[in-house]
């Protein structure tokens, strides 16, 4: 695949590769490492960062399938978030003080990745002004407030709550007709974000192999990682493949793969000055089909929809029709013409799909595997992965250095479970929810009921980036 193939994947992708083509040499012959990492996206990178810094020392390679960014990590619509909207979930798994714990750490860590850019010379396009959570429709209203009670509980307030008024007039579209605001989220080019961190990798001297698939695990003690033209044998493997994961039974059990499909404006920075929406809020509404949007440093919208409204995967195959230009963004721009009317002479001028690796909470997994305890794993970050995977390096890093700190005993490190069903029910039953999902959506956009059938199979959807009214999954309580 050539750098002008890359580039058409995603505006992101494009912009980030502009300036940079350097690629990393692939594997050849048999190599050895304290830790082999598989997968160069962020959870990859952030955890050998980790791994250098804690012992400098280490002998820690990556290898990684096509080129460092490639994946989800350089596709998503860049929201770095907490997990302060996941906090009834994190509640569930992990008890209120463990909870309130990793939803502190997880807004400190979106003003750490900043930080941490501006240090290290990452023009990650950084901007911290918030999130808001919005309702587009009636029955969206008020999804937010069992997590916001929770979190008053512990005298915690994390969220602003906007007026309706606010809300229309700060995101630019009388759509919005509701929201809460929470003012610790920020928000990058995700691409130049991945290359950033790259560069950082190599400069601590981390090994990185592009264009070096994974061919075969071999679960030996130590285990080794096969390729087509060698191999590495490592004192620990990290699995972090984000949606890629679901090639290993122990992985697809606790995940679903569905697509991310995102269109790009042109530039308009006067056209959105004008409209009121020029910062670097980034916006998600109340719908089980998320949509989610914000603004680029040079006037551009990128306006996504998420969830299961896209391809599923048979098995433990992603294949390609997560990649490349999205097949489905007449019917995302659709949605952007909807939210945004008056800005119906702006043009769209890119599309892009990914895959999204989501867990039945919302909340990623982190542990080992059971016959093999040297192959670690992250994985599960169901679109909500920019931020919070700075944290999962750090507890990849300590599991695999087998420190005893509150990385390696946090909550989210626990065994995986089977939390959706094998072949072929688990297709079927996708599509069965795909479509109730999609109906109950489609009624309340419209103002009706969806039906108690509709109601009762799209609550099996698992969580996103938010929590929606009538989800199961994932939730101690229900609002």
């Amino acid at each position: 695949m050539t750098l002008k193939d890359m580039r058409r994947r995603s505006l992101w992708l494009g912009e980030a590769l502009w300036d940079d083509d350097n690629k990393a040499a692939p594997l050849g012959g048999e190599a050895r490492a304290d830790v082999c990492i598989v997968g160069g996206g962020f959870t990859g990178l952030w955890t050998a960062i980790r791994l250098k810094e804690a012992q400098p020392s280490l002998d820690v390679a990556i290898i990684e399938k096509d080129f460092c960014g490639a994946g989800a990590s350089g596709r998503n619509g860049g929201f770095v978030l907490s997990w302060w909207a996941k906090f009834l979930s994190l509640k569930k798994i992990c008890g209120e003080e463990e909870a309130v714990r990793l939803a502190k750490a997880s807004a400190d860590n979106v003003t750490e990745l900043g930080k941490f850019c501006a240090a290290n010379g990452i023009d990650s396009h950084y901007r911290k002004d918030g999130w808001l959570w919005a309702a587009t429709s009636a029955a969206q209203i008020g999804a937010w407030q069992g997590t916001m009670d929770a979190a008053e509980k512990w005298q915690l307030r994390p969220f602003e709550d906007w007026t309706p008024d606010e809300v229309a007039r700060r995101s630019g579209s009388p759509r919005h007709i509701a929201g809460i605001f929470e003012p610790s989220a920020a928000t990058v080019q995700p691409a130049l974000l991945a290359r950033g961190l790259r560069r950082v990798a190599l400069e601590k001297g981390v090994r990185i192999y592009e264009e070096t698939p994974m061919q075969k695990l071999v679960r030996g003690r130590p285990p080794k990682v096969v390729t087509e033209n060698g191999s590495i044998t490592a004192g620990k493997v990290i699995l972090a493949m984000n949606a890629w994961g679901i090639g290993f039974p122990e992985l697809r059990k606790g995940i679903v793969v569905v697509s991310s499909d995102i269109v790009g404006t042109e530039a308009a920075p006067e056209k959105l000055k004008a409209n009121g929406w020029d910062n670097g809020m980034c916006i998600s509404d109340g719908r089980t089909l998320v949509h989610y949007y914000r603004t680029t440093k040079d006037g551009r919208i990128a306006f996504g929809k998420g969830g299961m409204n896209g391809n599923l995967p048979f098995g433990g195959r992603v294949g390609e029709k997560f990649d490349g230009p999205s097949r489905l963004a007449d019917g995302v721009e659709q949605w952007f013409r909807w939210t945004y009317p008056q800005l119906a002479d702006i043009k769209i001028e890119t599309s892009w799909t990914g895959p999204i690796d989501r867990s039945k909470t919302g909340l990623p997994h982190f542990g080992r595997f059971e016959d093999c305890p040297d192959v670690l794993y992250g994985i599960g970050y169901s679109g909500n992965g920019v931020g919070p995977c700075a944290l999962g390096g750090r507890i990849l890093a300590s599991l695999a250095l087998e420190k005893k700190d509150e990385w390696s005993s946090c909550g989210l490190v626990r065994p995986l479970t089977r939390d959706f069903p094998p072949e072929p029910i688990r297709y079927v039953g996708g599509l069965v929810v795909q479509k109730a999902v999609a109906a109950k959506d489609r009624a309340e956009d419209e103002g009706r009921s969806p039906g108690p059938l509709v109601d009762y199979l799209a609550s099996f959807a698992p969580a996103g980036l938010s929590p929606f009214k009538g989800q199961k999954a994932g939730l101690e309580e229900t609002h």
